[in-house]
């Protein structure tokens, strides 16, 4: 039963106490660096495309800043994530593990290798892929077969998992790495949302086989769109780039291609923009650790939520600063949705859970209990770096 009827206008309440009267996005680009004169520049050479200084910067900037040895700048993050799973061996007619609650391209690039995406549980803590049911759910429905895992029930091998780092927040990636050994798949980090988050000091998207991000309009940084695949692996960096560009071979005039590849590579005007972004990440990351502070604050005497924190051992770019409802209140969300949206508060609910979706309705999938209970709980209230700056 839920008692406290006053919730939607004490969630209002506590959101203008932090960042004052609407109208607020959910989440704003910031434009406060080099924008203008590296894009002026960009113009002013002609190289717009594919080819240009830009993109080759912008990818060693990123390795540096996440500690990869290789990073690959592509279009967008659905396509980083779809390159990934084929240099993992994704084949038509495998399985890939991917939790039920999580953004549609995680589902999609999986389909576009002509594979089937196979949901998982999520953990409360970390919003994302759930480690101890996932182990207990392999355990019991699968098998080791010529050193492959497979499916009991469709007898599919599942080549591969994909955790995704919800709304910046790190999952327990020691322990889905230590399922990735022992039941022989291949480990692929969707980090699309938590670029400047970290593990033990390691950055999100370094620790399996690959990762891969995201720079659409909304996240931390933003190329106006665009994405990148991490490795540590130099020749699996060398043979992503190879295959998002066309698959040509490299000569002075001729055009030559050795394989299928993908026109993915990202524009140098693009990435022009990534790169006087990524030089104030630092504190873009400082201002929205801020945010959720003061966030935080405000909610300490709201009963019947409360702020979503970066799990124990990791660091979260808090990329949206996210209120979980009580399961008690849960039947409040769309109050609390049309509350602040009618007070000019843009905020918006987690995404539906996958096999929810028409298109993966008869995908395999484990017990959901605690996505079930998630996706009528969360919600995301606005987040924008600059709602977090103070005064020096």
């Amino acid at each position: 039963m839920d008692m406290n009827s006053n919730l939607p206008q004490d969630i209002v309440r506590a959101i203008k106490s932090v960042v004052g009267d609407g109208p607020l996005a959910l989440h704003e680009p910031r434009f406060n660096g080099n924008e203008w004169v590296y894009l002026k520049e960009c113009l002013d050479s002609t190289f717009v495309s594919s080819v240009g200084k830009f993109v080759d910067r912008f990818e060693d900037d990123l390795a540096n800043f996440t500690g990869a040895k290789s990073a690959v700048a592509v279009v967008n993050g659905t396509a980083a994530l779809h390159v990934a799973l084929r240099l993992a061996g994704v084949e038509a007619g495998d399985e890939v593990l991917l939790p039920a609650l999580t953004f549609i391209a995680t589902a999609n690039a999986v389909a576009y290798c002509q594979a089937t995406p196979h949901f998982v549980d999520s953990a409360e803590r970390s919003l994302g892929m759930d480690s101890v049911s996932l182990r207990e759910y392999l355990s019991t429905f699968t098998e080791i077969c010529n050193g492959h895992c497979v499916n009991r029930k469709t007898g599919r091998i599942i080549r591969a998992m994909v955790p995704m780092h919800t709304f910046g927040h790190p999952v327990d990636i020691s322990a889905l790495l230590a399922i990735a050994h022992d039941f022989h798949l291949q480990l692929i980090e969707d980090a699309a949302e938590s670029l400047g988050s970290t593990v033990g000091g390691q950055h999100t998207g370094t620790f399996g086989l690959m990762g891969t991000l995201s720079f659409n309009g909304n996240k931390t940084i933003t190329a106006g769109g665009g994405g990148a695949i991490l490795t540590n692996d130099v020749e699996l960096g060398k043979r992503a780039k190879h295959i998002t560009t066309t698959a040509k071979l490299p000569h002075r005039w001729n055009f030559v291609h050795d394989e299928v590849g993908f026109n993915y590579r990202l524009p140098n005007l693009n990435a022009a923009l990534g790169c006087a972004q990524l030089e104030q990440l630092p504190g873009f990351l400082r201002d929205k650790r801020c945010l959720f502070g003061q966030y935080q604050a405000a909610f300490a005497n709201v009963a019947g939520v409360h702020l979503v924190a970066e799990p124990t051992g990791s660091s979260s770019n808090y990329w949206l600063q996210t209120l979980l409802l009580d399961a008690a209140h849960a039947g409040q969300r769309d109050a609390v949705l049309a509350a602040t949206n009618d007070s000019g508060l843009m905020t918006r609910p987690i995404w539906a859970l996958m096999n929810r979706l028409p298109m993966y309705a008869n995908s395999p999938s484990a017990p959901l209990p605690v996505a079930e209970s998630l996706e009528q709980r969360v919600i995301n209230i606005p987040s924008s770096s600059g709602l977090g700056t103070v005064a020096p």
